[in-house]
């Protein structure tokens, strides 16, 4: 499963898809949801949550593809069904990668010129397709183990 999910990171990384998409990309097609929706809302998302030094796009991205298959949509079912595989994935991802955070991943800041440049210089892009492979794998698993 890992080794079809890094191959498809790189055909959506190539397509000009980035962390958060493509690990909602991912997710959803494995499960077979298509929607428009997928992949815009997780746009956002990517850079560490708009280049906010926050929360890494990858994960942001398989938390939202956990909560496809696991969350609620009626206000009277219990919100707290989908923590489990969530805080499965969040510890699956902090377990190999040290971190969930965008910028303690990577050290770079993708807010200023400088960080940009060190991203580009570093190929700091390796590491993201990395994060985003590991991301829906791992939200793959949590969601199977959920059902």
């Amino acid at each position: 499963m890992q080794d079809s999910v890094a191959r498809r990171v790189e055909e959506l990384f190539v397509l000009g898809y980035r962390c958060a998409e493509s690990a909602l990309l991912i997710v959803a097609e494995e499960k077979g949801v298509q929607s428009a929706w997928i992949p815009k809302i997780a746009s956002g998302f990517c850079g560490g949550t708009s280049r906010t030094r926050g929360t890494c796009g990858a994960v942001a991205g398989a938390v939202m593809a956990v909560n496809l298959f696991c969350g609620r949509s009626d206000p009277s079912v219990p919100l707290y069904q989908s923590y489990p595989p969530v805080q499965r994935l969040i510890r699956a991802f902090e377990e190999r990668f040290g971190s969930t955070n965008c910028y303690d991943l990577t050290r770079c800041d993708l807010a200023t010129a400088e960080g940009q440049k060190k991203f580009l210089e570093e190929n700091l892009l390796e590491r993201c397709k990395a994060f985003t492979a590991f991301a829906a794998a791992a939200a793959l698993a949590a969601i199977d183990e959920k059902q």
